[in-house]
């Protein structure tokens, strides 16, 4: 088993940091345009944008969706007179349409220290740079604005945007968001990165990333939210809940191998990034103890999402991000854990 922990501090860049399993690169997330094509963001609710769009909208007017006709009532626009009707009717009637606005859709995603690791494939930030980058392709080709709430100790807000020029915003500030050197900036000077990973408080908890996407998020938007989620905190179910009034939320849960089972029977080195242990995978009892921790979490990030209407699908780092996407896009409901190998 290879891990992929984050490099020692140094000066300038490392053979580690320029890995693309390790850092984020820009050239692969524009790849990835070809890719987002096949992704179908279907809508559930109404928009609500004052943009014109390819998304059916509870605001009415001379739309290219034809709704009903109706009887004529003083005020209404003669030119959207059903002529047919009123002659068969014998009285006035009026055709009532859908008009088309645009959706924007917001992407939250988490840059914390937690993400900065991977056993197998990619960082998990990695994984999460490349499903925002999917999601934003797929907004740009159905003419929707994409934004974001990067978080990571700091927060990048992205006002969403329309066309391509939005989208490279966003490639940008996932490219700068997932890059190692920004986490080891902060380690002082000799110090090793775990001995400071584990300080919660740098990176605040998801609750306040929350607070501040209902900034970015306006109403009748498409949420993501990618994260593995290991800073819930007391809030983040009623945040949640008032984000999920006015917008459709979706999420992926970002995990590595490891977060699902045991490594193979042996001895590890493992830390909290304060405390530093030894973990026997050759002892039943250790190894149904770390299964426990682990199926304690998925079971609380699973029962978020339950308790908020969200549907949810789970990604590991060894999976293709596109598979997980369609499998959420076109089901849009709480997918089971994914077995080996296996996206969602």
């Amino acid at each position: 088993m290879s891990l992929r922990p984050l490099p020692t501090v140094g000066s300038g860049p490392s053979p580690a940091t320029a890995d693309p399993a390790i850092r984020v690169d820009g050239d692969e997330l524009i790849g990835l345009r070809a890719r987002a094509e096949r992704l179908r963001i279907r809508r559930l609710g109404t928009a609500r944008s004052a943009l014109a769009g390819t998304h059916r909208s509870r605001f009415r007017g001379r739309g290219m969706d034809y709704r009903e006709s109706r009887h004529y009532v003083a005020g209404d626009d003669i030119r959207n007179m059903d002529w047919r009707i009123t002659a068969r009717a014998g009285d006035p009637h009026i055709k009532v349409f859908d008009e088309e606005r645009e959706r924007p859709i917001v992407v939250l995603a988490d840059f914390g220290r937690s993400m900065f690791f991977a056993s197998r494939g990619v960082f998990k930030s990695v994984q999460a740079a490349r499903l925002a980058a999917l999601v934003g392709w797929a907004a740009v080709a159905r003419g929707d604005r994409i934004g974001a709430l990067l978080f990571n100790g700091g927060h990048t807000e992205l006002v969403p945007r329309g066309g391509r020029r939005g989208q490279m915003h966003l490639i940008r500030a996932l490219v700068d968001a997932g890059d190692p050197r920004r986490l080891l900036e902060t380690v002082p000077a000799g110090a090793r990165y775990a001995d400071v990973a584990g300080d919660a408080g740098v990176d605040g908890g998801l609750g306040d990333a929350l607070v501040r996407l209902r900034r970015v998020a306006r109403p009748g938007s498409l949420v993501l939210l990618l994260s593995d989620f290991y800073r819930l905190d007391p809030d983040t179910g009623r945040h949640l809940r008032a984000l999920a009034r006015h917008n459709e939320l979706l999420a992926v849960q970002v995990l590595d191998p490891l977060e699902l089972s045991p490594p193979p029977p042996g001895r590890y080195g493992i830390s909290d990034g304060r405390r530093r242990g030894l973990f026997d995978a050759t002892d039943r009892r250790e190894r149904a103890r770390y299964q426990a921790h682990f199926d304690a979490h998925q079971a609380a990030v699973s029962a978020l999402a339950l308790d908020n209407g969200i549907p949810l699908v789970r990604c590991r780092t060894d999976d293709d991000p596109a598979t997980a996407l369609e499998a959420l896009l076109r089901d849009r409901g709480p997918l089971p854990q994914p077995s080996e190998g296996a996206a969602t």
